[in-house]
């Protein structure tokens, strides 16, 4: 297949904003056995029907196990402290990467399960700090050897979606100039010298994802879902990719019908094509199901 072809179905599927799947499965891309041979990037989603209760609070117990599963799976350890052992070092500074938009903030719980953890493997409680904005000047983000990103998925007006890779928005100093074009060249903040190679860990939140909104900072609670899971993996471009299918699916449920979202979702694929951040090839992840099953979607 030529490039010229590729770039048509880039802007025709991304425009549309349509599952990545068609965009990147043709085998006419690689060779068959290049592809059979290729070790495809590993995602875990959880899922547990507990970890949120009639009134929308989270069980802080069950987040905690939601996130070990996960996390031992990634890793190969059959013992949690171990697993988290794998991911950070007891001498690491560690910034956890989080996210405070009002109406769908990163849970206190989940940053709680996380600091724990860390405390569990051995890294000192001075040497662990939690934010999210104006995390480009902050001297403690500054020193980090290690960060944790996890944010909560949703639609976003500017981006198409806020995932793994927005997230990074905030170590930027002027984050208003990655807005044009929507959002295409997030990507490469992850490249920038106080954020490259840092980052050991992704936590995709979809306990209740945003899957539809309108304008600017707009939130319904008629388009939030008890989804009841996390996608966690080291690929935030794959997490994404995952986020970006989940939120279609759940689109086509609600509305009945396929429904573009209100920004094309570019960001995604750029970070893969052009930044090689991570692959946005729903064909080469590997997602690893844990728990519940009911409505999955994906």
């Amino acid at each position: 297949m030529s490039e010229k072809i590729i770039k048509g179905i880039t802007r025709r599927d991304f425009l549309k904003g349509t599952a990545y799947a068609a965009l990147f499965g043709s085998l006419s891309l690689i060779g068959k056995n290049e592809l059979f041979a290729e070790k495809k990037t590993k995602v875990v989603l959880v899922r547990d029907p507990e970890v949120i209760d009639a009134r929308n609070r989270i069980n802080q117990e069950v987040i905690l196990k939601m996130l070990d599963q996960a996390v031992m799976v990634l890793t190969g350890e059959k013992e949690p402290i171990s697993a988290w052992r794998k991911i950070i070092s007891p001498k690491d500074i560690v910034g956890i990467k989080s996210n405070v938009w009002a109406p769908l903030p990163t849970p206190h719980e989940v940053e709680n399960a996380i600091k724990k953890r860390l405390l569990d493997a051995g890294v000192e409680k001075k040497n662990i700090k939690i934010k999210d904005r104006g995390v480009w000047r902050d001297s403690f983000f500054k020193k980090a050897t290690a960060y944790i990103n996890v944010r909560p998925l949703r639609t976003h007006h500017w981006s198409g979606i806020g995932g793994c890779i927005k997230n990074y928005i905030q170590f930027v100093p002027r984050p208003w100039e990655y807005h044009g074009d929507s959002c295409a060249n997030l990507a490469k903040i992850w490249h920038l010298p106080h954020v490259r190679g840092k980052t050991r860990l992704n936590i995709l939140l979809v306990l209740t994802p945003l899957f539809h909104g309108i304008g600017p900072h707009h939130f319904n609670p008629a388009y939030v879902w008890p989804y009841k899971g996390i996608f966690v993996g080291k690929d935030p471009v794959a997490l994404d990719a995952l986020g970006v299918h989940l939120l279609q699916e759940k689109r086509k449920q609600y509305f009945g019908r396929y429904r573009a979202f209100a920004t094309p979702v570019k960001h995604v694929y750029i970070a893969d094509r052009k930044y090689r951040l991570g692959t946005a090839d729903l064909n080469k992840i590997e997602l690893i199901k844990i728990g519940w099953k009911e409505d999955i979607l994906i």
